[in-house]
């Protein structure tokens, strides 16, 4: 296979420049990658229905007879149709073709067809229009359907699949050696491509699909375990071990039992042999800023300096006026450093953060500027990964000699999906909320109820409260859902002489900041906002929420939205309104509204939408699963994950069988800015 990856799409038959821009843009360069594009579904050919036996409007499969020449219509606007009639035998079928010129010479009187449609008709005659269909011969009982794009049909992806496989050689190097194979009873390499893509029968699909997902998981997580090594550096910043109380007396709070457990997992890794690399996941005001200060607080013990980027000015900003009131008592010195911040300020703290006199160091990308040096980084933290790219919390690792890492994320990620995306931190979970967090309300309304919805916004409002106006779109585009653009006009005549926010992906950056300053600063009493909003600043003061178009987000994605409000010790409340008949859909929305534990709702999200959507854009920089599907393949996820570790344990993975396996990891992990894969 090594090999055929080597091999440009250009070199298979009938791949020209034109068509292999097609396949490059489907993520299929070479002719190994094409092999690696798997069906997205497939189609059963096999199971003719009689004409007559037939379901109206459904999909159906008939093989039968053409009795005459497809004749030619004229209709309106100069198009054309073919009719042409086929039988069983016992009843005919009625087919009909538009702007098809091919069709006469495709179905010739007498001959044999497999045809495949939406039936329609009546009881007495029965009929297709536009439908697939095959020579007798050549329908195979199933045929994969590709992940097609303009100018590329999943019929010409399967044929160009079908001339790869002929490239194949009689004996593959297959990544993983018989004896691995034989022990978890899976398919070769060559087998299961076969069947993968032209299987002979559904034991033979289940069959090549559990090989390709087992060897899916397995370079995966190997991959992971890979750059975990590759870190284990030295430890050149340790701190002391044990809970800190001399940190908990500065506190103006109570810290909670699992924010006093995360921190001890911390300090306990940061005391160790190794550098940290831990993930901190909490709940939306679970109190990740109060572990990230006792990290930055022991740091600064030490004399060594820290970092901690956030994705946005503001989110920086936030971090800075709550950290420096925390830590600066206590003799920690904190600077911000933005991307807006005036030049010569600017100049004056890098030159004190390169001198060591600044302890802590909160910005935005700011803070990967190449102009932006420290004395002796020993800590690196990141709040809101999924936000940031691999290669961004590479660049600010690397301003220090092997800090340790912390990756702070208030996205609830179901922890079979942590290991996954994460698998290269170690896991630490804040699942205790602060007393005083207020519970959020939330309703579920149809449209027809907005009206009274904005009366209770307004009765919020009245009471000297903000609040949030979530639509799914900035700029309306023909469908029913909600927009920005419709809705600010919607909102200024039901709440006139309201200063009202706008906040959308398409602002400059400096807008984006700017709006959210005005409605923290409470100069505008609603936002109007896309999803944006989700990862935003603190307002004690916001406790409404008004989600439209309610279906169109994930569960995970309406939690972060809902966290946005009951920061403060007002009563909050979400407002969910969708007009989805869809009993499923309704079903997934009054679980949300039922329930408070993002943990609950992520691991619902992940088996109702699978994982490639979890996070929405990956950023995360790993490579992206083909075939396996966390939410459906948990059983051979645990195989493969139990046979990486016994691999890695020991020293079989070093053995020339395993040759092509490592070569495979390597493969996959070789992106800039991915860290290091030690094998």
């Amino acid at each position: 296979m090594a090999s055929l990856f080597e091999m440009d799409i250009r070199q298979l038959k009938g791949v020209g420049e034109k068509r292999a821009q097609l396949y490059r843009r489907l993520g299929a360069p070479t002719v190994g990658d094409l092999l690696r594009l798997y069906p997205r579904a497939y189609e059963d050919w096999g199971l003719y229905t009689p004409v007559a036996q037939t379901e109206l409007h459904q999909v159906g499969v008939v093989r039968g007879t053409v009795l005459h020449k497809p004749t030619e219509h004229r209709v309106k606007g100069g198009k054309t149709l073919y009719k042409v009639t086929v039988t069983d035998g016992e009843s005919d079928l009625r087919l009909t073709f538009f702007n098809n010129r091919y069709i006469p010479l495709l179905l010739k009187p007498g001959q044999d067809y497999v045809f495949r449609g939406k039936v329609g008709g009546g009881l007495l005659v029965r009929e297709m229009a536009s439908p697939a269909f095959l020579p007798a011969e050549k329908a195979k009982a199933i045929l994969p359907v590709y992940p097609a794009t303009q100018g590329l049909t999943s019929r010409m992806i399967g044929s160009a699949v079908q001339n790869a496989l002929a490239l194949l050689p009689g004996t593959l190097h297959d990544p993983l050696p018989q004896a691995l194979r034989e022990k978890y009873g899976l398919a070769g390499l060559g087998e299961a491509l076969r069947g993968i893509h032209f299987p002979q029968s559904p034991k033979e699909l289940a069959q090549a699909k559990r090989r390709l997902v087992f060897e899916e998981f397995l370079v995966l997580q190997l991959g992971l375990m890979g750059l975990k090594s590759g870190r284990r550096q030295e430890n050149l910043h340790p701190v002391h071990p044990g809970f800190p109380e001399s940190f908990a007396g500065l506190l103006p709070f109570k810290l909670t039992g699992a924010q006093r457990r995360v921190i001890t997992e911390a300090l306990g890794d940061m005391a160790g042999p190794y550098p940290m690399n831990r993930l901190v996941q909490g709940d939306v005001g679970s109190g990740k800023t109060a572990v990230a200060a006792a990290l930055c607080w022991a740091m600064a013990q030490t004399g060594a300096q820290s970092a901690l980027m956030a994705p946005t000015e503001i989110l920086a900003s936030q971090h800075f006026a709550s950290l420096s009131a925390l830590l600066g008592p206590a003799g920690v010195e904190c600077a911000l450093f933005t991307g807006s911040m005036p030049a010569a300020q600017r100049r004056e703290q890098q030159a004190r953060l390169a001198a060591g006199d600044i302890h802590l160091a909160i910005g935005t990308h700011a803070l990967i500027s190449e102009k932006v040096g420290f004395q002796d980084l020993g800590l690196v933290i990141t709040d809101e990964q999924h936000r940031f790219g691999v290669n961004q919390r590479s660049a600010l690792a690397e301003k220090g000699a092997s800090p340790h890492l912390l990756v702070m994320s208030a996205t609830p990620i179901p922890r079979t999906l942590a290991l996954m995306v994460y698998g290269d931190l170690d896991i630490s979970v804040l699942d205790e909320l602060p007393p005083g967090r207020q519970e959020v309300r939330t309703y579920l309304i149809d449209p027809a109820k907005r009206q009274r919805a904005f009366r209770y916004v307004q009765k919020h409002l009245d009471e000297g409260r903000q609040g949030y106006l979530v639509c799914p779109l900035i700029e309306a585009d023909g469908t029913p859902l909600m927009s920005v653009e419709t809705y600010s006009a919607l909102v200024g005549k039901a709440f006139p002489g309201v200063p009202v926010g706008i906040l959308h992906g398409k602002l400059k950056n400096r807008e984006k900041e700017r709006a959210m300053e005005e409605f923290a600063q409470g100069r505008t009493r609603l936002l109007v906002a896309t999803t944006v909003v989700e990862v935003g600043v603190d307002v004690p003061n916001a406790a409404v929420m008004v989600i439209e178009n309610a279906e169109r987000y994930g569960l995970s994605q309406l939690h972060q939205l809902r966290g946005r409000i009951g920061r403060g010790q007002y009563p909050s409340s979400c407002i969910l309104i969708t007009d989805a008949q869809n009993e499923e859909t309704l079903s997934r929305l009054r679980m949300f509204r039922d329930t408070r534990d993002g943990f609950q709702i992520a691991d619902a999200d992940l088996k109702l939408r699978g994982p490639g959507d979890f996070f929405g854009q990956r950023q995360h920089g790993l490579p992206q699963l083909k075939i396996a599907d966390m939410a459906n393949d948990l059983e051979v996820l645990q195989k493969a994950q139990r046979c990486a570790q016994r691999l890695f344990a020991g020293d079989a993975l070093q053995g020339p069988e395993y040759r092509a396996l490592r070569g495979e990891v390597r493969r996959l992990f070789s992106r800039p800015g991915s860290g290091q894969v030690v094998l």
